[in-house]
This record gives structure tokens, sequence and C-alpha cells, in this order.
């Protein structure tokens, strides 16, 4: 497959070229299978979460109303990137419009910041269900939850309209190949032969105030979590309590790791192979959003019994 040479000088790019696996450019129709199974165990599975936590009476309480929001922000990934992806494997559509990546940047990275937003609620519930469970009910009221819904799309998507508008700032001079099958912020800003130092530091201060504070939190709900715990006498009561946090502390790891990997792969792999960041990329994309619903329904046994009466119900 023979790259495409860009050496004009001009500011706004008509298109980007996307890329999808470098070096098995001739396989990517046999690629595009297990994508193609991800992207419908991630789409069927949330999508599985949302509709049981809606139509099931039992499960209208703040732990599985927060899990619903979780579902929500993983559809948005999956649907803000599915047809990018998929293109580039079925047709080797890589063409991608300057505004059109831009509008894929929003939700990507949105979606990204409410999905922290969610976890970093996810965790205060558990926090307050443990420690302070006798005014459970009256802390995480319906209302209050709403409220909660609202500041996560808030925070999600108000730091990123200054972030995109800074991009539409820049020139782009130099190839418009990109490393991913998806428009990334940082891989976009590194194609710019304009100065991107107030990108760069503007994009990093959002990053530290969502993702770094976020995870700051959740790491010191469950210090405060585990020393709650461990003054409880019976063991038993401990090992139930743990048990509680089992799928929140696994979404919390699939979500970040990838996420913090892809940053630094960014920021300091400027010399690893294309290989390694397209893989580390499609894993932040695809991983929490396939493994979610996966870790919930298996290790929560109110969504796992729902979902087996559903099945059941459709059997008979």
């Amino acid at each position: 497959l023979i790259m495409p040479s860009f050496n004009q000088s001009i500011f706004h790019p008509a298109v980007f070229f996307l890329t999808g696996i470098p070096g098995f450019e001739t396989y990517h129709a046999w690629i595009s299978i297990p994508f193609c199974c991800l992207y419908a165990v991630a789409i069927t599975g949330n999508g599985m979460i949302l509709f049981v936590i809606i139509t099931e009476t039992s499960l209208h309480e703040p732990m599985y109303y927060f899990l619903s929001m979780l579902s929500c922000t993983d559809l948005g990934l999956c649907l803000s990137t599915v047809v990018t992806i998929l293109g580039i494997f079925w047709f080797n559509a890589r063409e991608i419009s300057f505004d059109a990546c831009v509008g894929q940047m929003f939700f990507i990275h949105g979606f990204t910041f409410m999905e922290s937003s969610v976890l970093l609620a996810m965790a205060f519930d558990r926090f307050i269900a443990i420690c302070n469970p006798l005014r459970y009910a009256t802390i995480l009221t319906n209302s209050r939850i709403i409220k909660v819904g609202f500041a996560v799309v808030i925070r999600g998507t108000t730091a990123l309209v200054p972030l995109l508008l800074l991009l539409k700032r820049l020139s782009f001079c130099r190839s418009h190949v990109l490393h991913h099958s998806y428009c990334f912020y940082p891989d976009v800003m590194k194609l710019s032969c304009t100065d991107t130092k107030i990108n760069s530091a503007f994009g990093l201060s959002i990053v530290i105030s969502n993702a770094g504070v976020d995870s700051v939190l959740i790491l010191l709900s469950y210090v405060l979590i585990i020393h709650s715990v461990l003054s409880i006498a019976s063991p038993e009561e401990r090992k139930k309590a743990f048990g509680t946090c089992v799928s929140h502390i696994s979404a919390v790891a699939i979500f970040y790791i990838p996420m913090i990997s892809l940053s630094l792969v960014h920021r300091f792999g400027k010399h690893t192979p294309p290989l390694v960041h397209t893989l580390i990329a499609n894993v932040y994309l695809l991983i929490p959003p396939v493994m979610n619903p996966i870790i919930y329904s298996v290790k929560t046994k109110q969504i796992r019994k729902a979902v087996l009466k559903i099945f059941l119900s459709k059997l008979i």
C-alpha cells in the first residue's frame, strides 16, 4: 500500500488520512473480524446492562444508576469510532475531513472524561455504602443522582470546546497521515508546523484536572474504604464488603491503565514502532467497553440474575 505524500503547505487540510494496522494492510479484511466481534460484544453487552437496569425495578438503586451511566459512556465511545475503524478495514476508507476529525475528537475525549467522572461517582457510592450505610439512602437521592449525571456531561464537554478551538488555529504543512484508526488530539497536534506549546499545556491541564484529579480521589476513597473495612470484626463481613468493590476496581484498572499507557507512548515514545501506537490506541478504546459489561454481569449477582431472567423468559 503506497502512502500518500503531502508536501504542500496549507493552513487547514481538506482531509487527514487515518491508519489501520501498520504493516498488515493486506490482512485488514481478516483483522476486521475480531474488531467486529469486540464491537458486537461491547454494544450488545452495554445495551443489555442498560435494558436490564431500566426494566428491572429491583435495580432502581444508586449503584445501578451509576452503572447505567458507565454503559452510556462506553456505548458513546464505541459509536464514536466504529464507522472510521471498520471503514478502514472493509473499504480502505482512510480519508476524514478536518471538521469531521474535530467532531470525532470531541466525542472520543468527551466520553473518555465522562467515564472518568462516572468511575469517581461510583467510588463515592461505594464509600458511602460501606463507610456510612445508614445515611446511604438520604445522601444518594434520585434528585442528587440526576444532578451528578448533568455534572458529568457538563464537566466532560465544556473544557473540550476551547481545546478544539485552539486546534483550529494551527497550520498543517507536514504529512497529514495520522497514526491511529480514529482522530486523537495529541496525534493531530503533532502534525502541525505551528508552535503547539499552548495546545499542549492546555491539553495537559485538562487531563490533569479531569482524569488526574479523578484517579487521586478514587484512590483516596479506597484508602478510606479499606480503613473502614479493616475495623469490621467479622472476617465474613470484611469479605462481603470488599466483594462489593471488586467490579469497580476492575473497571478503574481497565480504564486508567490503557489511558496512561497511550499518554506515555505519545509523550515519550517518539521512536516506538507505529504498530505499538496502534495496538495501545485500540486497547484504550475497545477494552473498557467490552470488559465492563462482562465484569459487572459476572461479579454482580443482581445484574447476573436479571440478565438470566430475561434470557429465560425469552426461551420459554
